[in-house]
């Protein structure tokens, strides 16, 4: 009787630890695991939903051909535009129009930038319809869950206007309708405020006899590959802030090899960013996406996009309707508009839409005083001197030891050369020789060195703040330049426009053909500072230094006027205050001199010198 009450009592325990175990463990990570594959699913679907169909037999791009997926390809923007129906977007700072089929925003405008400093011409273009060339546009949807049969609208299909607004402004959203036929119609409201920034909510309502899930995402596509600076201080391309990834960015060229880039269960926003617009898709802050940056070539152009589907569904019951939010900018890259944006809704890391560079921490306060100082003087060039002068008076402890070294150095430069000329057999001896001469005049050859390194990272971020600017595009200065933004219309190699010929345009060496009157300046401060400085004892040194002002003249030939003027200012400002600290500590400064003798002819070295 004891042993059949044991084997019952150990039946019961089995049977409570076998439901306990199904109950509170395996159901548990069953159901995480199905959820992570329909997730997984989903994101395979958004994925073959977001690729550009292959090249077919007739090539894909080719004006008056459609492409496997129906996509009809246009000769311009203009007539891809006019081939459907649309919403027409009119803000303060926008104008375009919303495609009704498909409901993609791929028309927009910049009212207040235009493409050149002549009044009369055209705006800025950011977003451009599909099929047409350099396509642009971003689309918002659903992705059913794994296995699930439910017809949801794609790229083609045909939405109606859901209300009496036609017009999308500022004030008025536009909704548009769609019904699959199947018991669910699904709505998208467009909204924009009166900068960039656009809010989407999408409803499904559900008449059918089932629950329906739903994923929704959003996508950033570009077809073709924009033409960048690819310059190191600023980043153009896919980018985007995905929660611990941090900021993510990618090249152009560094997708093509990489095809896809996916992060999984994270957050944040993604898009293209370029020098000064940029795109984002951003769901509500802090929902769980997962991210995909992607490249495919279709045979005839290059097709980049930047997606995310978010990994919870929206679940609608029989009966019900259920809304998704998410978020869109589109627009220029100001910084206060990108920083109401980050305070008002907590979109993460909002602020790195502008590439502030590695001292982001010096970046960001140097374009504020430069933006205060631009809001007082008016003129962009001159509130980039003045901040120079302000940095510079700043530094002018740590500039003054940098040159009180140097003017120390200079006072001894006879003892030099007269040990260079006892022991320029011995190199060893030499060595020694300068070595007690430090010594016993109290220099630190190197002391001069540390107060300018530690400037760097300021003077740079002031580099990095004048390149990236808004304001200084198309900001007049005086005189020829009437766009601090882009370079120096003068060239010397046209004698200044008299001569009818572009010497840009020949190969290898056009690019180093176009030098401006500032450019020319701003070599000339340049060499003229280092006729200031000691001369290094070595000939190889001093060789490299007196072609070094030649090579930055010719390498700041293309580079925009503002950088160009803030150097040349920069230089002289150096010119000036070294001078006189130099001569304040007792050191001989004949810069005329110096520079008269830069042109005289030396002699060779079995040539005897005249007396």
């Amino acid at each position: 009787m004891s042993d059949n009450r044991n084997v019952i009592l150990a039946i019961v325990l089995s049977i409570i630890v076998l439901f306990g175990w199904q109950f509170f463990i395996a159901g548990p990570q069953l159901q995480r695991a199905q959820q992570q594959q329909e997730i997984a699913a989903a994101q395979a679907q958004t994925d073959a939903a977001l690729a550009t169909p292959a090249a077919t037999a007739v090539a894909a791009g080719t004006p008056g051909t459609v492409g496997a997926d129906g996509t009809v390809f246009y000769a311009d923007r203009a007539e891809a535009i006019a081939a459907s129906d649309r919403i027409i977007i009119d803000t303060p700072d926008l104008h375009g129009s919303i495609n009704l089929t498909g409901a993609r925003l791929d028309d927009l405008e910049l009212k207040q930038y235009r493409e050149t400093v002549d009044a009369d011409s055209p705006i800025i273009t950011l977003l451009t319809p599909n099929g047409a060339p350099n396509a642009y546009f971003v689309e918002q949807g659903f992705v059913p869950a794994a296995g699930a049969a439910i017809a949801v609208p794609d790229g083609k299909s045909v939405w109606s206007v859901d209300g009496n607004n036609t017009q999308l402004t500022a004030t008025t959203p536009v909704t548009l309708r769609w019904d699959n036929g199947a018991g669910l119609t699904f709505r998208r409201t467009f909204a924009v405020d009166e900068f960039y920034l656009f809010t989407v909510t999408q409803s499904v309502e559900n008449k059918s006899t089932g629950d329906i899930a739903l994923f929704p995402y959003a996508r950033v596509a570009r077809h073709g590959t924009p033409k960048v600076a690819n310059f190191f201080i600023q980043h153009e391309g896919p980018h985007g802030v995905l929660g611990s990834n941090n900021m993510v960015s990618k090249k152009y060229t560094d997708l093509q090899k990489e095809a896809q880039v996916r992060f999984d269960d994270t957050s944040g926003w993604l898009g293209f960013s370029d020098k000064y617009w940029a795109t984002a898709v951003m769901p509500k802050p802090g929902v769980a996406i997962n991210a995909l940056f992607s490249w495919k070539n279709t045979g005839s152009y290059d097709d980049y996009q930047t997606s995310f589907v978010e990994t919870t569904p929206l679940v609608v019951a029989p009966g019900a309707t259920a809304t998704h939010e998410s978020y869109l900018f589109a627009g220029a890259k100001e910084e206060p508009v990108i920083n109401s944006y980050q305070q008002e809704y907590g979109f993460d890391r909002l602020d790195l839409l502008i590439d502030w560079g590695w001292f982001s921490f010096l970046t960001k306060p140097m374009y504020y005083l430069l933006t205060f100082l631009y809001g007082i003087i008016g003129n962009f060039g001159l509130a980039v001197m003045a901040v120079t002068v302000i940095v510079k008076a700043l530094f002018f402890p740590l500039a003054s030891r940098s040159y009180a070294s140097m003017a120390a150095m200079r006072r001894v430069q006879p003892e030099m050369k007269s040990i260079q000329e006892r022991f320029k057999d011995d190199r060893p001896a030499q060595q020694q020789a300068m070595m007690e001469l430090y010594k016993k005049e109290k220099i630190n050859p190197l002391s001069g060195c540390w107060p300018v390194v530690i400037q760097i990272p300021v003077f740079f971020s002031l580099y990095t703040v004048i390149f990236i600017s808004l304001a200084m595009r198309h900001a007049p200065f005086f005189g020829w330049i009437q766009d601090l933004a882009a370079p120096d219309p003068t060239n010397i190699f046209t004698l200044f426009g008299l001569i009818p010929w572009d010497p840009t345009v020949l190969p290898f060496v056009g690019s180093f053909l176009h030098l401006g009157v500032w450019p020319v300046v701003m070599g000339i401060t340049m060499w003229v500072q280092m006729k200031l400085n000691p001369p290094p004892p070595d000939p190889t040194q001093a060789m490299i230094f007196n072609w070094m002002p030649v090579i930055f003249t010719f390498m700041l030939g293309t580079f925009p006027a503002g950088l160009v003027i803030y150097w040349a200012w920069n230089n002289t400002l150096s010119v000036t205050q070294q001078y006189f600290i130099m001569k304040r500590h007792g050191a001989e400064v004949n810069l005329l001199g110096n520079i008269l003798d830069a042109f005289k002819r030396k002699p060779k070295a079995d040539e005897p010198t005249k007396p």
